[in-house]
């Protein structure tokens, strides 16, 4: 990736974080990137389109966490809850290590024209999380109850938000913070985690 877009990128996150999704200015995030206003638009020709490759760019290293993670199916055959507390840690640790990312992605997952730029946009590179819960469907098919949409949301999308609440302080940062939200999390699939 170009290392000045990459700036703009990191540097919009970091706005969005300062200003907010609503009242950050292509100025605000021109500023932090080290650039003029005229340069950030030979990158990206609106607000709206460097918001949609800022999300882009975040979704993308989260699904290369995902490629990285290997997922022992013997241990989710035997002890499903404990393999998944297990995944879902390095997936809550990513967002923590990264509170402006998080408070960004966050921000705009709750903007009202998301679910229109999600269902119209590349999700491809998640193909190893889409396969992964397809087999795990296979392993509990009580699972395949859950609609897709209501299970991402439940489990990814939560625990973003949960993430957000620690980068900001609401949330301690600490052991007991990440076992109550799990157990909370996790409790909401315990009736579809059954073999059959």
């Amino acid at each position: 990736m170009d290392e000045t877009r990459n700036r703009i990128l990191r540097a919009t996150c970091k706005a969005v974080r300062q200003y907010g999704l609503d009242g950050v200015r292509i100025q605000n995030i021109s500023e932090l990137a080290g650039l003029s206003p005229g340069a950030l638009y030979r990158y990206f020709d609106s607000k709206e389109t460097l918001l949609e490759a800022c999300f882009v760019d975040v979704d993308k290293r989260v699904a290369e966490l995902f490629d990285r993670m290997g997922i022992d199916w013997e241990k989710v055959l035997a002890d499903p809850v404990n393999a998944v507390r297990t995944l879902w840690l390095s997936y809550f640790r990513f967002w923590i290590d990264r509170p402006d990312e998080t408070v960004f992605y966050n921000s705009f997952r709750n903007t009202p024209g998301f679910h229109a730029f999600d269902r119209a946009r590349d999700t491809s590179h998640f193909q190893t999380l889409a396969g992964a819960m397809e087999r795990t469907k296979d392993m509990f098919p009580g699972l395949k109850e859950i609609t897709q949409t209501i299970l991402y949301i439940h489990i990814l999308g939560t625990t973003v938000m949960y993430a957000r609440c620690v980068v900001e302080g609401i949330l301690p940062d600490n052991e007991r913070t990440e076992e109550e939200i799990f157990r909370l999390l996790i409790s909401g699939l315990t009736g579809f985690l059954r073999l059959e």
